[in-house]
């Protein structure tokens, strides 16, 4: 629970950016890097912190996590100027940093045994559905109650401090720590070996990140600016659709064979983005609410399994490193590329801005698309 809760306060500023935007005055280009500090907080962590746990142990990095979330939920209170709000998401992602790596580690350990191959899959839901969840809840918060800039994250302050006495009375699941640990950052590499595979899933999950960038940051923007709904839940419940499909199709294919699921979310992404387009070109909620769940299902096929055909070809020793190269693309991809739009936005109008990122996006899907047929091509005839 206190994972799913500390990511809620992820994205629920997300439905309140035009809000912010109107009362502090800032440009389309601020507003997406107000929202790409978030990445840059979540790379931070994980790269300075992502073997912190197996040192100290999971409960107080997660303690540590769950104070941050708290102080970025106050800094949001009380938020004015625009620094205060690049402060606020950068708390924001050191906290979520943080708990992506303990936090699903602890959880998987702590399952019971029979539960334990499904701790994966509940750490997934927690960490994705929390997210997609943040912007819905926070976004009926500001269409329909007081207090639109504070209230949510009034709530989520004490909800944070709630669990964070659950995770004090929490057992603690590291034994034999070290007396004297060694907290060094996790170096990221690609060993020879795997890089052949590296590059088209790192592809496709750059692409799909850059979609989840895309709804995380611009929705509220396409739905009332292009489609003509000014309505905060709406907007907000965008995120949770895409987010959504991301958890069910993750859950759903995670015994499946990863290179036909990989290819196939590939093809997902690729035909989100085309629906996406056509929302933005024509004003379509339909066409944005259909690309947002296919879409989303891409997205979390392209992820877990991409993540998956890179560990599957890496020794044991050089995962750790792997893994971390693997997330800095991916959330390289949740912010530059936005960036790049909401400074495009400017000078080409968002239609046309969103539209060619979708091009982009799904030209960069097709892509790791081919090279990994040519993989398991090669694969194919060497295995005969």
């Amino acid at each position: 629970m206190t994972f799913a809760v500390v990511m809620l306060g992820a994205t629920m500023p997300t439905p309140m950016y035009a809000l912010y935007q109107r009362e502090l005055g800032f440009s389309p280009t601020v507003q997406t890097v107000i929202f790409a500090l978030y990445a840059v907080g979540v790379l931070a962590a994980l790269l300075v912190t992502g073997r912190w746990s197996d040192q100290l142990g999971r409960r107080p990095v997660l303690l540590a996590g769950v104070a941050l979330s708290l102080a970025s939920s106050l800094v949001f209170l009380v938020a004015g100027p625009v620094w205060v709000l690049l402060v606020g998401r950068l708390l924001s992602g050191f906290s979520a940093g943080i708990f992506a790596g303990a936090a699903t580690a602890a959880v998987i350990e702590a399952a019971p045994e029979s539960w334990r191959e499904r701790g994966a899959a509940v750490a997934t839901v927690a960490n994705i559905g929390g997210l997609g969840l943040g912007a819905a809840l926070a976004g009926v918060a500001v269409e329909y109650l007081p207090a639109p800039l504070h209230l949510s994250f009034a709530v989520h302050a004490v909800a944070v401090a709630l669990c964070g006495l659950l995770v004090l009375g929490a057992p603690e699941t590291v034994t034999g720590r070290p007396a004297h640990p060694a907290l060094r950052p996790q170096v990221p590499e690609v060993p020879p070996a795997v890089r052949a595979v590296f590059v088209p899933a790192a592809t496709a999950g750059f692409a799909g990140f850059a979609v989840l960038g895309l709804f995380t940051a611009l929705s509220p923007r396409i739905v009332s600016d292009l489609i003509g709904i000014p309505n905060h839940a709406v907007a907000g419940a965008m995120s949770l659709l895409l987010l959504g499909a991301s958890v069910l199709a993750q859950l759903a294919v995670r015994t499946a064979p990863t290179e036909r699921v990989l290819a196939l979310g590939c093809v997902l992404l690729a035909a989100g983005l085309a629906l996406v387009a056509l929302s933005v070109a024509q004003g379509s909620m339909a066409e944005l609410v259909a690309g947002a769940v296919v879409a989303g299902a891409g997205q979390g096929m392209t992820f877990s399994k991409g993540l998956a055909a890179v560990n599957a070809r890496v020794e044991a020793h050089q995962r750790a490193g792997t893994t971390s190269s693997y997330f800095v693309v991916v959330y390289v991809a949740i912010s530059l590329p936005v960036v790049g739009l909401g400074a495009s936005s400017q000078a080409w109008g968002l239609r046309t801005a969103g539209i060619v990122f979708c091009v982009a996006a799904a030209v960069l899907a097709l892509l790791a698309l081919a090279a990994l047929l040519v993989i398991q091509r090669r694969d194919a005839r060497a295995s005969v």
